[in-house]
């Protein structure tokens, strides 16, 4: 390996992670979820912190006999964003 491609590599060594963290740094400021596997990369919304009307709890619970949460528009609004990589192997036989 030539001192100008040894350079390369070492530089590019040194971006990857820089770049990583730059991403997770905007990602924590729009307020997303990143989750990522060898199967697929995962882009979600997370309720604002500051949202007058959940206080960044995501919703809140409506009365009744039985409650269920309404999801608040600060995050419930947003696009997801799902990209796969690899495909999930089928089974050959059931998992028991």
């Amino acid at each position: 390996m030539t001192a100008r491609h040894l350079r390369g590599a070492l530089l590019l060594a040194a971006a990857v992670p820089l770049a990583a963290a730059t991403a997770a740094a905007a990602l924590r400021a729009g307020h997303l979820k990143v989750y990522a596997d060898r199967h697929r990369i995962e882009i979600t919304a997370r309720p604002r912190p500051g949202c007058p009307r959940c206080h960044g709890e995501g919703g809140w619970w409506t009365g009744g006999a039985f409650p269920e949460m309404e999801a608040c528009g600060c995050w419930s609004d947003r696009r997801e964003l799902r990209i796969r990589l690899l495909p999930i192997p089928a089974w050959n036989e059931p998992p028991f």
